[in-house]
């Protein structure tokens, strides 16, 4: 008998590495030839994917389609605001509080879980020409419901918060995504050439859930990515050079670098982090005067501060970053995200607490940024979003005590509003079931909101592509979708 430590390597069915590169098809051999025919440009390239290096840029971009909006803010509420409290009032939900639910309910947390239903503890009233039902926690939001379409049937159909954000913000349910900002800037670039055109406004208290992946470029070049600009002064880090370096040596130094920078680029075409780099470089030196000018408000009315809310401590941080976000987009910045700290909407408990809190911190601010574009003649060509990724359920998530009640996450069927950039103002759309569990009547999914936001932008959400890897990348992922024609004026 043989030992198998006495077969040779073949026999056991092992290779040598010289012997595995030789003919391996994937081995050194094949790796140089790939190499060298791509240096001799000799690869073939997919008919649909562009042969030459793309260089990108964020000048503006003509749209292919007359556009209606020019300009985004996103309000963005992590956690999942409940609906039934806030939007979408629910008789039946009311009138049956306490009994059990009798349909199916995926729970997030069944440890905590029960079956008993929660009627909202809060009333609503009609509100407006259009009569729009509003809950008594958002008084400013009822001011200017006939500026809103509310919509009624979102859904995401997953529970869970970092999915649901990622279909939300990027069009698909898993990481590694661009950011609808970076779709947006993408298409159309920018109208400014002094301020970013992808700006992130973040919370004093923290990031969001999911941190900096929430304004992440994804596959696309840097360039693409959101800007953040901080919450405390100065916000923005290092805008300013050193006293001895500023003026005339200034310009000298950054034009030096421009020079190498270009020459490098000129030798390796193509190269996104470089183009990246030296367009960063360049708006930075613009920025320097322009950037302060536009995050400064104190040349703004006292009557314009107290709108926001500046003058109560509840709403001047969030009040002073809906004011920094209208005096972008008055500056030409495309799109615009102001996000919460952590997921302040996420109630499982003490939501008769919690979820009023949420309220005061928020309703002032959003109602007075849609008013102010408004006056300022900027609402018909900005789009205002106010929502999250997920509401709450209509079952009581019970923690014993009746102050202790929340609501646990609910990716079936909830509520988000939207207002100018050529959205009709005074309507509600779509509709959840009796209980406000399930989207039933026109249900919205994310690539529904986001091929009609691209349309109003003046983009067809089938068109707008990004290659990657000889693939063709959308924002609405190639999945059944459609533009929401009936929210729309004059569609």
């Amino acid at each position: 008998m043989i030992e198998p430590s006495n077969l040779p390597f073949e026999a056991l069915g092992i290779h040598s590495r010289r012997r595995f590169l030789a003919r391996n098809a994937m081995g050194v051999g094949s790796v140089a030839l790939a190499w060298m025919l791509g240096e001799e440009k000799l690869l073939a390239t997919p008919p649909n994917v562009p042969r030459n290096p793309r260089s990108f840029d964020l000048k503006q971009k003509v749209s292919s389609i007359p556009p209606r909006a020019q300009a985004m803010i996103s309000l963005f509420m992590h956690g999942g605001p409940s609906h039934i409290d806030l939007f979408d009032p629910k008789p039946e939900l009311t009138k049956r509080s306490g009994q059990d639910y009798q349909g199916d309910i995926t729970f997030s947390f069944v440890d905590r879980a029960s079956k008993k239903l929660f009627g909202s503890p809060w009333k609503f009233r009609q509100h407006g020409q259009s009569g729009t039902p509003v809950s008594e926690l958002l008084p400013h939001f009822a001011s200017i419901v006939d500026d809103v379409t509310v919509i009624r049937s979102m859904h995401t159909d997953i529970n869970g918060h970092e999915p649901s954000i990622w279909f939300m913000n990027t069009g698909r349910a898993q990481p590694g995504r661009p950011a609808l900002g970076s779709w947006l800037t993408y298409g159309l670039g920018s109208e400014s050439q002094r301020l970013p055109a992808y700006v992130v406004l973040t919370d004093p208290g923290g990031h969001p859930v999911d941190g900096v992946r929430n304004w992440s470029n994804g596959f696309m070049p840097p360039l693409f990515q959101g800007t953040v600009v901080r919450s405390a002064e100065p916000r923005i880090l290092n805008l300013d050079p050193p006293s001895h370096l500023k003026g005339t040596l200034q310009e000298q130094n950054l034009n030096f670098l421009a020079r190498l920078n270009q020459a490098h680029l000129t030798r390796h075409p193509g190269e996104t982090d470089l183009e990246a780099r030296i367009a960063t470089y360049e708006l930075a030196a613009r920025m320097q005067t322009s950037a302060k000018e536009a995050l400064d408000i104190s040349g703004e009315s006292l009557s314009t501060k107290k709108l926001y809310g500046l003058d109560q401590p509840e709403t001047r941080e969030y009040g002073t970053r809906c004011l920094i976000a209208r005096r972008l987009v008055e500056r030409g910045v495309r799109f615009v995200q102001l996000f919460v700290n952590g997921q302040i909407w996420d109630n499982h408990e003490g939501i008769k607490t919690n979820l009023a809190s949420c309220c005061r911190k928020t309703d002032q601010p959003s109602a007075a940024l849609v008013k102010d574009l408004k006056a300022r003649g900027l609402l018909d060509t900005t789009i205002v979003h106010w929502g999250g990724e997920i509401g709450r359920l209509p079952v009581t998530e019970n923690h014993g005590a009746a102050e202790k009640a929340g609501r646990d996450h609910n990716g079936q069927g909830f509520t988000s509003w939207v207002a100018g950039g050529g959205f009709k103002g005074g309507i509600s759309y779509g509709e959840t079931d009796e209980f406000g569990h399930k989207a039933v009547i026109n249900p919205v999914s994310p690539n529904d909101y986001q091929a009609t936001l691209l349309h109003l932008f003046g983009m067809d959400h089938t068109h707008l592509a990004f290659y990657q890897n000889g693939q063709s990348q959308h924002l609405t992922d190639g999945k059944p979708c459609r533009v929401i024609k009936e929210i729309l004026r004059n569609a």
